[in-house]
Parts: C-alpha cells; sequence; structure tokens
C-alpha cells in the first residue's frame, strides 16, 4: 500500500510498520504528537485523501465526555449531582460521575424500537430517560455501548442548550464530528468487513447483556444504515462520531498539554472510578470519566480496529484509524513501533 503524509526523520519506523499492518485494506490513517509537535501524520488506501473522514465507533465515546467535562469546568454541571437535576424525566437514581463513568446501568432498552430511533434524539432519549437500569447504579459497570452520547449529550443539551455535535464543532474545533453536513458526508470513506461472519464473531462468547446493549435500535453493524446518508448526519454520539487520525490524536494532545481541562480536572477523570469485569463486554476493564484507563495512559477503542489515546507515561497522543473491520493488533502494531522510536517498551496486543 502506498502512503501519503509524513514523518519527522527518526519515525520511519513507524510508516514501514503502518504499511504492513494496513496491507492492502480500504484505507486507514495514523497520526501521532509527541512534545509539543506532530511526529507522524500518515494516510493511506485506493479511497482515502488527507483530509477523508471515517466512522470509528466507541473512539467517540471520549469526545462526548469531553463536552460534559468542559461543562463541568465552568460550573455548569456537578459531577456528583443527580442526572434528575439537568433531565427531570430521567428515572434512574444515578449521579451523572456515574453516567460519565459506565456505572449508571442504563445499557439496552427494554422496548423493541426500530433502526429510525436512531435519527430521532428526543424519541430515544424519552426510552432512555425510563429505561430500568440492568443493575443498581454505582454497583457495578458496564459499556453503554450505544446511547452513552446520548445520556450525556442530552445533559450537555438541557445545560448548555445546544447539541452535542454543534457543542463539538463550536468548543473543540478537531476534524472529528458528530452528525455531518452534505461536504463533509462526500468526505467519509465506507466501511468494509461488517459481515455476517464479523457480526457473528463479534457476538461469539459474550453475555447475552452485550447483545441486547448493541441490537436495538437495529442497525449498528449493518453497512447499509452506518454507511448511508440518514445515519451519518444523525447524532449517535456513541458510536457515529467520524474524524481524521489527526482530528482524534488532537484531542488527547490537546489535554495532555492542558488546554482543555484544568490538571485537577483531567487528573480526576483519569482516574480510576470503576475497575473490574464489565457487566455488558465480559472483560476486566477500568473507566475514569469516559476513558479506558490502563497503566499507560488514558484513551478509547472501537468496533473493527481504531483506537484514540494519550500515553501519560511516554507523553504522546495517538490515533489509528481504518475503514475495514478487524482486530486491534493493526494499530497496536503501528503504536509500538512509535514506542520503539521513542525508547518505551511496548504495549501487549
Amino acid at each position: 500500500m502506498e502512503t501519503s503524509g509524513r514523518v519527522e526523520p527518526d519515525f520511519e519506523r513507524v510508516r514501514e510498520a503502518f504499511v504492513q499492518a494496513v496491507g492492502d485494506e480500504a484505507g486507514a490513517a495514523v497520526a501521532a504528537w509527541h512534545e509539543g509537535a506532530w511526529v507522524v501524520d500518515l494516510w493511506g488506501g485506493p479511497e482515502w485523501e488527507q483530509d477523508s473522514l471515517v466512522q470509528p465507533y466507541s473512539v467517540s465515546k471520549p469526545f462526548a465526555a469531553v463536552a460534559a467535562l468542559l461543562l463541568v469546568e465552568r460550573g455548569s454541571l456537578e459531577l456528583d449531582a443527580p442526572m434528575q437535576r439537568y433531565w427531570p424525566e430521567f428515572r434512574t437514581e444515578a449521579t451523572l460521575r456515574y453516567v460519565l463513568s459506565h456505572q449508571a446501568g442504563v445499557v439496552a432498552l427494554d422496548e423493541p424500537v426500530p433502526t429510525a430511533a436512531f435519527y430521532d434524539w428526543q424519541r430515544l432519549c424519552g426510552l432512555l430517560a425510563a429505561q430500568e437500569p440492568a443493575w443498581e447504579p454505582g454497583t457495578a459497570h458496564g459499556e453503554s455501548a450505544l446511547f452513552y452520547g446520548h445520556l450525556v449529550g442530552e445533559v450537555v443539551r438541557r445545560v448548555d442548550g445546544r447539541g452535542l455535535g454543534q457543542f463539538l464543532r463550536d468548543e473543540l474545533g478537531f476534524e472529528f464530528f458528530v452528525g455531518l453536513t452534505r461536504a463533509e458526508q462526500a468526505r467519509t470513506v465506507d466501511l468494509k468487513g461488517l459481515t455476517d461472519e464479523f457480526r457473528t464473531a463479534n457476538l461469539s462468547g459474550q453475555p447475552e447483556l452485550y447483545r441486547r446493549a448493541i441490537s436495538n435500535p437495529p442497525g449498528s453493524l449493518d453497512p447499509k444504515v452506518v454507511n448511508g446518508a440518514a445515519w451519518r448526519a444523525a447524532e449517535v454520539p456513541a458510536v457515529n462520531g467520524h474524524g481524521t487520525a489527526r482530528g482524534v490524536a488532537g484531542l488527547y494532545a490537546e489535554l495532555l498539554q492542558g488546554r482543555l481541562l484544568s490538571a485537577d480536572l483531567l487528573g480526576e477523570a483519569t482516574t480510576a472510578q470503576c475497575s473490574g469485569v464489565d457487566r455488558v463486554f465480559g472483560h476486566e476493564s477500568t473507566w475514569g470519566l469516559g476513558f479506558g484507563l490502563d497503566a499507560d495512559g488514558f484513551g478509547m477503542g472501537g468496533l473493527g480496529g481504531s483506537y484514540g489515546g494519550a500515553s501519560t507515561t511516554g507523553g504522546y497522543a495517538f490515533a489509528f484509524l481504518t475503514a475495514t473491520m478487524g482486530d486491534h493488533e493493526r494499530g497496536t502494531s503501528v503504536e509500538n513501533a512509535l514506542r520503539d522510536c521513542l525508547g518505551l517498551p511496548p504495549l501487549d496486543d
């Protein structure tokens, strides 16, 4: 695969790893920032241009979280206030902190609803407000796979007046959008590999709650839906943000530089709020306030292999976005090449 873009002279190994990891796929991009400078900004693939956008699924979630955290910083929201203070119709007795850290339990809808519900913000928020939680808030955690962006975004909208997509455009300014314009849709690369085999493998070994959490409304893994204009124009902020690798890495570069959140609030957001087996995904996870945490830093992966995050030990921001569904080994191999250039030990796959 031919690549475009640039790498700093000491980071050519990242280009080699990127080419090897992506091969002949539909396309991908990688970007990395370190110590005040962009050291990697690459893209490649037959359909990929410098400004191409792609949906990286749950890589979207921290953008929603940062919107709420900005309002916490400004005093418009309080982390330990009950959700009902901002959203009176919300039935679940949970705090904003529980929602941000995936402890609220509102992860699946009991009432079957059609795909069209994704395109009706008020309808879906009404259903979420009335939904009984899957566990008592604060007693367990599980990623709200499809609804995290609505739970956070509706609080943002009620307090600020702007929908989450507009808030992100106005306040952050990265090449990462929720609710695409026609011009942005024209820049978007279709997702490939959302096959029956991929969907079957994705469900294999997962808890029943995971199946419920991702299948109602249906369509989030249907290529005819997620590559369609209606989906791309809608706001489903848990999964349907669209961006460039530099746009995703840019969020984490700004956070590392203290330009979005104060050191105290970022410290709280990247401190473990809960840890253990995720009730939805069935594996061990540790959550901050909207970020997945590990010993190296914070960030978020997405279904299909995309990832964005910050290494606090290495002092870098990194994003790998792909249009071809697969595992996370590709992005990890590219990030490990970056770490090798920086003299850091490799990450586990």
